[in-house]
This record gives structure tokens, C-alpha cells and sequence, in this order.
């Protein structure tokens, strides 16, 4: 299958733009993602998920990232955990409002520029509290809208909006979701270089949805 032309703005965009991610550890050391052994389950309502298909499993043992769930892995996405996410030294690229990055997926193996990062936020109190947290940490957000949904069996809540790209000077599309589990919420967030970039891999944002499970 032809890779998707990428866009104008992403090709003029300086490499270290491009390849620009959180404190990544882990890398040469970290154990491959397990096989899926089942398919993903469907989703509740049409979503681009349909055109996405669990290539791997992340979040349980032996996986490059240990994490309170696992969801389905889109093919040629790269986890890699986030070293030491808790040290306030780091904390301007690891910390968002009451969550800390633990784990960051690249997109550009797959052909795409950007990541599914997932973020932890202690305590037992509703995932939607720390969700919005979790936004109003970010700079110059706009039109945030949240709505309930559920993640695999689990009901969740999700919010998209829009944040404005210094590197670009325009706004882009955001989206992340939030669950609740015995050892904190969850946020798994879907950014981009640009809009048509997050569009772009939201089936794999969709597949990490609608199989994520509890462990």
C-alpha cells in the first residue's frame, strides 16, 4: 500500500521539529511489544478505527512500556518509556497538570508525524477531574469539549480541541481520553504536526480506545 503523501507543512518543518519527543529511555534495552492473540472488539459507533488492526499489545509485562492498562498497538507505531517522568528537573516536558507522561508511541515509523503519549495521574477521584487538569495545563487551547464515552468496557470521558502550534502559527487538532483504575486515571492523548496529521492517525488513537483493558 502507497504511504499517504504527507503535507506541504510537514515536509518544510525542520527535522528536529519533526523528530522531537519527551525524555525517551529505554530504548535499545526495552523488551518488543507482545502479539495480539485476539482481534480488537468493535467499536460502539462508527469511527475511524475501522481501518486499523492490533499489530501488537502495549502495557503488559514484557512490552516497552509498564502501565495500569493495554491497548491494541497499530502497526509500525514504536513505544518507547519516559525516563524518570517524576523528577522535577524534567518536569516542564513530563508533567501536565496532575498527570505524568509515562509512555510515548511515534507515529513516524507508520508514516506520520506525532504520537500517542499516555499520562498517569494519582489519586481515585473521577477521570474527568484529571483530564481537565490535564487541559487547562496546556497553553492557548480552544473550542475544548469533553463528552462521556467508553475505553474497551470501561466508561471514560474524552475531550478534543484545538492548541495553537508556535512552530507553525496556527492552531491544530488535539484529542485525548481518560479512564479511571485502581492505580490512578489514565490519559491516553493523540497530537500531531499539524490538523491532517492528527487525522491521520486517529485509527490508531481509535484502536488504543476501543481495546483497552484494565490490568
Amino acid at each position: 500500500m502507497p504511504e499517504r503523501p504527507r503535507s506541504t507543512r510537514a515536509a518544510a518543518v525542520p527535522a528536529v521539529l519533526l523528530t522531537a519527543g519527551l525524555l525517551t529511555g529505554c530504548g535499545a534495552g526495552a523488551a518488543a511489544p507482545q502479539a495480539s492473540t485476539s482481534p480488537a472488539p468493535a467499536t460502539a459507533s462508527a469511527s475511524p478505527s475501522a481501518g486499523a488492526t492490533a499489530a501488537a499489545t502495549l502495557g503488559g509485562p514484557g512490552t516497552a512500556c509498564a502501565l495500569p492498562v493495554s491497548f491494541g498497538l497499530a502497526a509500525d507505531w514504536e513505544p518507547e518509556a519516559i525516563e524518570d517522568p517524576e523528577n522535577p528537573e524534567f518536569a516542564a516536558l513530563t508533567r501536565r497538570g496532575p498527570a505524568f507522561a509515562r509512555c510515548e508511541v511515534d507515529a513516524k515509523p507508520a508514516g506520520h508525524f506525532g504520537f500517542l503519549r499516555i499520562w498517569t495521574a494519582a489519586g481515585k477521584g473521577p477521570a474527568r477531574t484529571a483530564l481537565e487538569g490535564f487541559v487547562k495545563a496546556e497553553k492557548k487551547t480552544s473550542g475544548v469539549t469533553y463528552r462521556e464515552t467508553v475505553a474497551g468496557a470501561l466508561p471514560a470521558t474524552e475531550v478534543t480541541y484545538t492548541a495553537h502550534n508556535e512552530a507553525l502559527g496556527e492552531v491544530k487538532e488535539e484529542r485525548a481520553f481518560a479512564v479511571a483504575t485502581p492505580r490512578g486515571t489514565v490519559i491516553v492523548h493523540l497530537g500531531g504536526l499539524d490538523s491532517d496529521e492528527h487525522r491521520a492517525m486517529l485509527p490508531a488513537y481509535e484502536l488504543a480506545r476501543t481495546t483497552l483493558k484494565v490490568l
